[in-house]
Order: structure tokens, then C-alpha cells, then sequence
């Protein structure tokens, strides 16, 4: 069957979790091409808020990296914008002149920020907040100034100011109006809000209107139409979007606020689809991530041949600010049809609101306490009757073995915006342990897009954790194509001798010969630790280490020169220059794991490419150890610290791991707080100690002497890992499995040792071998 050509206009939020959906439903039936404006793989964009007020890094907000758009075999083109669609030819044209033909197309533009026209907007020091550039900028800016102003007291301009007041600096928030976030909380919550943040050091300025912002080159600050001013070094527009509808404009498709769509998000065009938050259905856009979500599923079940509709989605907001609780849904204020029901706590620091229209709720507020936040919101969404004598319960403490989590059933969705359901997170709670919510989304992913969640993952937490839980969970599966358990699977491949894919789905009866994206992965890792001779990478060109390559998905050859540690030498950097020159290549992208890649090779010219750079080149498959980070090297110590990392990245090259290991060496043991690591090297006056993260805590594992000692204990350990971890069993889960008073018998014993590194280095000598070696 003949694929559909299904091309995509935005790499954000809205469109990838489509395609997410999409790939779930049918994989079989398009072509995907992705076109994104930043340079970026996919990203949450709502996350960086979070990352600005030092939660999380940029790289924990990664969705999709590199390697899923190549396992899913869709085409992404980052750092190029689409300049114009041919409705008539049926094809897209971008910034880069590249022409691509569809037969569906999907806009997803999302929105720009709004910008005051005033005069000084293009001064230096004056930026929006709404991508990873601008969040950077923020923070080298923090780094030499120490005044920063946001105009706009909604919920990404407090986002952002208390990321500002983390990085150091002294923050004034600018609003128009007399309270924050005007439009989700009413007068009293608004208030509550404001003396919480006060508190935190925030300060504000209410009912002023910029009129101009101040300064030669760079800001230098504001001043107001009421003629007073502001000093400032950095001025963050926070006030409002738009929906980026320029593109659907041009193609002269139906717009108001936004492309009008219909209830299956199509366009005027039956072709085009538009999704996200440049999309208006009956007349209302979103700007949150929820109902973005619910609009990818309704479109990817369409584009899958299924008869949905779109009904439009329940707005509610919580503010993603360390210390602050708060909730708000639907109508906030009291209009001559509606009652009200209040409590407030000021020595709580509390305050709750619910508003009826015909005994029904239609909007809450809460703040200091929001547990009863799902319940109200389910209650709202499925506009339940609700008699006066039960009304004032909604407000009141719940048991908590009567909570929403509680009696909400298994296969009911506790994060909507990643499909994680309760029996899913009881499952992981109890296989691994989690005992925070952060514990959970690691595991999971819930509560990690728009946050809205996190009160009934805490509950449900709280529930696990109580005399009253009794829910038992089945035993788990492999996947959907097996009824085999995961140890069962491996136990017969080793006593069939199943060297691969097609023999194992044919002798272990797979309902699904195809496979899954679930075992097809796991399987691969398995068949390559069991039966690393037998196993091939199609995508993977290699004669030696100076001699290989990736496949793209465009026919072109990829190299990645391997970089030990980190560290490239000005050397290594004249051999690239060269051969970027010589064989006048487009570009060299810099990795998520922060290495060079030199693309656009064609074949006739990847065996010469390689010969000129003469350097040891990286897979960029999955599962490897990418790299070993140093973190606080000293130049006493530097070149010491730098071998030893040259040592482990070279002696684990090519092979697979359980899951993506993210391996770290420590020059300062104060260092280990402030990095997420599994495995942890650390310089002691007396030599080195080995630390793992086992889930929520950090525990010694080893103690070396000297470098000799502490490459061969973290060899003899990545290999211990490697041969008795599940697939996807992170470093943590797998030391509590298999216990940590075992795994350091196995590594103190020199036998044993002797032969994890022996094993190590046959593993690795067969794969190589096995790589594919012609073209």
C-alpha cells in the first residue's frame, strides 16, 4: 500500500503529540515530514518556566529526541521555516528553498508573543519568553545584570519572574491591571497571591501602562504614561499572545483570531488541518497544553479513518511556581445567575471558592489548599447535579480512602496530556518504589506537560501509602503481542536458541508478527546481549572506528567524530573545518549529548571523508553511553580526570545498554545535589568513590585507590549492568532489584571482575563485527 504524504508545520507541542497519536492508531499509513522554526528536536515549551527557575534542565524538557524521529522514520527539518503553500500544486516551499509536496497538511504554528508597540523594543535587553533562546538569554543576562522588569502579572510573566528571581536578580512585575493574574482568580485570591510572592521577593506595580522603554543601545529602563519611571537592565514582555496565523493568511485560508476549523480540526481546504494554539474552534483558542492535547487525539483518530468529534475543552490553570498551590477552572466571578460557596483560612494561609449555576458547578478558585481540585474539575467537565445538602462537601477535607484518586478506577487517565492511567502508576509506584510525585513523572511521564495532575498523583501517592489501599496489579506483560512475561521471553530465547526478530515471533506464537514499538526495541537488546554475533544495524555503515557512519533518512551519510570527554582539540577542530571546506558539506549540528555531527555525505564521499578526518568516529545509536561528562574539572587535575573518561567512553564504544545511561565525573562532592546522574565518579584527596542515584537518594557503591581501580570497577559495573538489567531498567531500579550488597560481592571479587571486563571487551570486539560493512 502506498503511503500518504502527511507533512507538518511546527515541531512544538500540538503537532508531535499528533503525530504521537497518530503513530499509536496506524503507523502504516503516511510518509510524516516535520518542519520546525528552531533548531530543536521537540521540546516542552511550558516546561521552561521550570527550567528558568532551576527545576529542571534543558534537557529534561526534551519530548522526542533525534534518535525517535529516526526509529518512527519521519523526516524533520529544524531551523527552517515554511514561507508559503501552494494550495492548487499541493506543496509547501521553505526560507531554504526546498519544495515538498503533501496530500495532508497540518498547521502547527502555534503563537507569538505580544509585543507593546512602544518605542525601545528593539533595544538590547528587551525579549519575550517563549522558547529555549529566550531562556538562555535570560540567564546570560542574570549573569552580568541585576535588574530585571516583566510586564504582565498573568501566569508566564509570574513564571518567569520568579525564574528571574532565582537567577539573582531584583524583580518588578508591571501590570495593567490591579491584581495578578486578573482573568483566573478573583479579587481575594489575587491578593493571597500577590502576599505570597511579596514574600518570596517579588514586587509589583500595578495599573501602569508602559509608554517607553529607556536607554541608547541597551535598556536601561521604563518609563509610564503617568510620567514616572523604572530603572532595568532586562525588560520581559509577558503580556499575551497571538495565534501565529501569518502562513494560514497567505494560503488564503479562513482566519479570524486564528484558522477556523471545524470539529475534526479541518480547515476551509479539506486537505489542510490546523491544531494547537493557532487553531479557533467555534470561536475560542487555547493557549494551554490540555486542550492542544485534545485536539492532537481528535485529529490523529480522523487522519486514522475513526468517526470523532471535537467538542471544545474545560480551561483550568495552576501556576508552576515552587511554594504556591492554586487552582482555577471555568467562572470565577458571581453573576446575578450564579451562588457561591467560600472558606477562608487566613492563619492556612487558604482561601476556596465554587460557583453554581442550576446546582451545577461552573467554576472554582482555590489557593493554599487545592486536593479537592480534580474532583471539583470532574465535576464540571461532566456537569454533574449537585443538591444544596452535598454542595458545602465539595469544600470540606476528604477521607482519602473516599479521594478522587481513590475511587477513580484503573483504567481511568490520571495525566490526560501523556495517556498515564492509575493502574499504570500504581504498577510503577510499587515495582520501583516512587515515593514523590517528581519520583513518578521520571517513571512515568505524568504530570510533566501541563502539570495539571500533580494534586491527584500526590493524592493517589497518599492513598498507596495508607492502611486503606488494596488494589492488587496484575501480573505485567511484555506487550500486547505476547502473553509472555518479559523473563519468560529471554528464558526461551536462550533455550531455543532465537537469533532473531522473525524467529522469535514465529516459535513464541506473537499475536502481532510485526511487532510493536514496545518488544520490537527490547527485543533488539536482548537478541544483541545474547546473540551479539548474529545481530546487524541496517542504518549503521562501519569497516573501523575511523571508518563508519549513519544513515539519515534522506539517503545522506552522517559522522560524528568521537570527542573523549568532551574535549575536542584545535587540532580535531582544523581536521573538520577542512572537510567541511573540501567537500563543500551544508553543515555541522551540534548533538543532543553536545557532540559535532558532520551531515549531508554522499555516498561516493563517505570513505574519502572518513580517511581525511583520520579520527575515531561515535555511534549515534540508542542506548550506548554517549559520553562522560566532567563537572568542576581544575587544571591540577584536569588532564587526570580527562583520561579517565577517554578510557571509559573508549572501552564501552558501539555497545548497547539497558536504558540511556547518563555517567558524570565530580572534581567537588558539593557538585552531586546540583546534577542528575546514574553513575557518579568522584575525586576524594585518597583516591575515588563510585556513587549511584537509586531513584530519590544518592549511595556509595565503591571505593578506589587509584584511576586504575576506579576504570575497572566502572567497567566491571556498566557490564554487570549490561548483562543482567531488563531493557528500559534504569541504573537505580535494577541496584534495587538485584541488591546492593550483591553487586558490590560480584564487583570486589577479582575473578568475577576479570571476567565482567573480559566479557566487556569480546561484546564489544562482536559488534563491530557485525555492523554493516558495505555499501
Amino acid at each position: 500500500m502506498n503511503k500518504k504524504r502527511l507533512v507538518v508545520i511546527g515541531n512544538g507541542m500540538a503537532g508531535l503529540k499528533t503525530i504521537e497519536y497518530l503513530l499509536r492508531e496506524n503507523s502504516s499509513l503516511y510518509n510524516i515530514t516535520i518542519f520546525g522554526s528552531e533548531p530543536y528536536t521537540n521540546y516542552s515549551r511550558i516546561m521552561l518556566s521550570s527550567v528558568l527557575q532551576g527545576n529542571v534542565s534543558f534537557e529534561d524538557i526534551t519530548i522526542h529526541d533525534w534518535q525517535w524521529y529516526k526509529d518512527h522514520q519521519i523526516k524533520l527539518f529544524t531551523n527552517e521555516t515554511v514561507l508559503s503553500i501552494e494550495r492548487n500544486k499541493k506543496l509547501i516551499i521553505t526560507d531554504k528553498e526546498r519544495t515538498v509536496p503533501y496530500d495532508h497538511l497540518i498547521i502547527a504554528t502555534g503563537s507569538n508573543p505580544f509585543i507593546l508597540p512602544v518605542p525601545g523594543i528593539d533595544k538590547k535587553g528587551v525579549m519575550s519568553f517563549r522558547t529555549i533562546d529566550d531562556c538562555k538569554e535570560m540567564i546570560d543576562v542574570s549573569k552580568q545584570h541585576k535588574k530585571a522588569a516583566v510586564i504582565g502579572g498573568g501566569l508566564l510573566g509570574l513564571e518567569a519572574a520568579r525564574g528571574l528571581l532565582n537567577l539573582g536578580m531584583d524583580v518588578n512585575v508591571i501590570h495593567l491591571s490591579n491584581q495578578l493574574m486578573n482573568h483566573q482568580l478573583d479579587q481575594t485570591a489575587g491578593s493571597m497571591l500577590k502576599h505570597s510572592l511579596e514574600e518570596q521577593g517579588m514586587r509589583f506595580i500595578f495599573e501602569k501602562e508602559t509608554a517607553e522603554i529607556l536607554g541608547t543601545d541597551r535598556v536601561e529602563g521604563l518609563r509610564f504614561l503617568d510620567g514616572t519611571r523604572l530603572e532595568t537592565d532586562l525588560v520581559v514582555m509577558a503580556v499575551g499572545i497571538r495565534p501565529n496565523i501569518s502562513l494560514a493568511d497567505q494560503a488564503k485560508l479562513e482566519t479570524n483570531k486564528g484558522i477556523i476549523v471545524n470539529n475534526v480540526l479541518q480547515t476551509n481546504d479539506p486537505d489542510i488541518f490546523a491544531v494547537g494554539e493557532c487553531a479557533e474552534h467555534k470561536g475560542a483558542v487555547y493557549g494551554l497544553v490540555k486542550p492542544l492535547y485534545d485536539q492532537a487525539e481528535i485529529l490523529a483518530k480522523h487522519l486514522t479513518n475513526q468517526q470523532v468529534t471535537y467538542q471544545g475543552s474545560t480551561i483550568y490553570t495552576q501556576l508552576k511556581i515552587s511554594g504556591i498551590d492554586l487552582f482555577s477552572v471555568g467562572q470565577i466571578n458571581e453573576t446575578e445567575t450564579t451562588k457561591a460557596i467560600y472558606t477562608y483560612d487566613s492563619i492556612a494561609d487558604s482561601y476556596k471558592k465554587v460557583l453554581f449555576e442550576n446546582d451545577k458547578a461552573i467554576g472554582a478558585v482555590l489557593f493554599g489548599d487545592t486536593s479537592m481540585g480534580s474532583i471539583l474539575l470532574d465535576h464540571i467537565q461532566k456537569k454533574k447535579f449537585i443538591p444544596n445538602n452535598k454542595k458545602t462537601t465539595l469544600l470540606q477535607a476528604v477521607k482519602i480512602e473516599e479521594s478522587y484518586a481513590a475511587t477513580l478506577p484503573k483504567n481511568e487517565n490520571i495525566c490526560t496530556c501523556n495517556n498515564v492511567s492509575k493502574g499504570c502508576i500504581i504498577e510503577q509506584v510499587l515495582a520501583e518504589d516512587l515515593s514523590t510525585v517528581n519520583d513518578v513523572k521520571k517513571s512515568t511521564k505524568a504530570s510533566s506537560s501541563c502539570g495539571g495532575c500533580k494534586p491527584v498523583v500526590q493524592e493517589l501517592l497518599d492513598y498507596i501509602n495508607s492502611d486503606f489501599f488494596d488494589e492488587k496489579v496484575k501480573d505485567k506483560r511484555f506487550c500486547n503481542c505476547t502473553t509472555l512475561s518479559e523473563d519468560e521471553i529471554v528464558r526461551e530465547i536462550q533455550e531455543q536458541k532465537l537469533t532473531n526478530l522473525d524467529m522469535v515471533f514465529n516459535s513464541l506464537n506473537w499475536k502481532n508478527l510485526n511487532g510493536c514499538e514496545t518488544c520490537i526495541p527490547a527485543l533488539h537488546y536482548y537478541l544483541d546481549m545474547i546473540y551479539p554475533e548474529y545481530q546487524q544495524n541496517d542504518y549503521f555503515f562501519y569497516l573501523d572506528p575511523q571508518t563508519n557512519a549513519w544513515l539519515e533518512t534522506d539517503g545522506t551519510y552522517s559522522v560524528t567524530p568521537q570527542l573523549y570527554g568532551g574535549k575536542a582539540t584545535s587540532s580535531q577542530l582544523r581536521k573538520i573545518e577542512a572537510v567541511l571546506r573540501k567537500y563543500s558539506l551544508p553543515s555541522l549540528t551540534i548533538t543532543e549529548d553536545q557532540r559535532l555531527k558532520i551531515t549531508g555525505i554522499h555516498e561516493k564521499n563517505l570513505i574519502s571523508i572518513c580517511s581525511d578526518l583520520n579520527m575515531r568516529l561515535h555511534s549515534p545509536e540508542n542506548h550506548v553511553l554517549k559520553k562522560v561528562q566532567i563537572i568542576g574539572t581544575t587544571p591540577q587535575i584536569g588532564n587526570e580526570i580527562e583520561n579517565i573518561a577517554y578510557q571509559i567512553e573508549k572501552q564501552t564504544e558501539f555497545l548497547t545498554m539497558a536504558s540511556n545511561l547518563k555517567v558524570k565525573l565530580f572534581t567537588n562532592k558539593a557538585l552531586l545535589l546540583e546534577h542528575y546522574f546514574d553513575l557518579a565518579l568522584i575525586k576524594e584527596n585518597a583516591g575515588w568513590e563510585l556513587i549511584v542515584q537509586e531513584n530519590s537518594k544518592q549511595s556509595l557503591l565503591a571505593i578506589a585507590k587509584t584511576n586504575h581501580e576506579i576504570i575497572y570497577l566502572t567497567l566491571s559495573f556498566l557490564q554487570y549492568y549490561r548483562q543482567s538489567a531488563n531493557f528500559n531498567e534504569k541504573v537505580g531500579t535494577w541496584l534495587e532489584r538485584a541488591g546492593m550488597v550483591h553487586v558490590r560481592e560480584v564487583l570486589f571479587d577479582q575473578e568475577n571482575q576479570t571476567m565482567l571486563l573480559q566479557n566487556l571487551h569480546n561484546d564489544q570486539s562482536d559488534r563491530t563485527k557485525t555492523f554493516v560493512s558495505t555499501l
